[in-house]
């Protein structure tokens, strides 16, 4: 299961509209940085055939079936901090983080 906060759902609903199409946030991972693996995010116009499908707060997401073992329980939040804002993950499948919080491992 992946879900995502109100607020989460509703920065990534609004990006959908201005982009005009689309059904949904596709969430994975892939080989990347000091730690291992990274978060992938892009917007899903069509399903993939082996494609996980979940729906919080109004919006889909769509995980590959591979990257839903590393990423499996993950909460996706919207938050300011400073003048910096963005996306954080809480994933309860990583082990250790790297320094700059751009990779993972699990």
């Amino acid at each position: 299961m992946i879900s995502l906060t109100p607020k989460a759902a509703s920065h990534v609903q609004k990006s959908i509209d201005k982009r005009g199409k689309g059904i949904g946030l596709r969430l994975g991972v892939r080989t990347s940085g000091c730690s291992g693996m990274a978060y992938v995010m892009e917007f899903v116009d069509q399903l993939e055939e082996h494609d996980q499908v979940f729906e919080s707060n109004g919006v889909k997401i769509i995980v590959d079936p591979k990257s839903l073992s590393y990423i499996d329980g993950t909460e996706l939040d919207y938050v300011r901090e400073g003048l910096n804002e963005g996306f954080k993950f809480s994933n309860p499948n990583v082990k250790d983080e790297c320094g700059c919080g751009e990779s993972f491992n699990v």
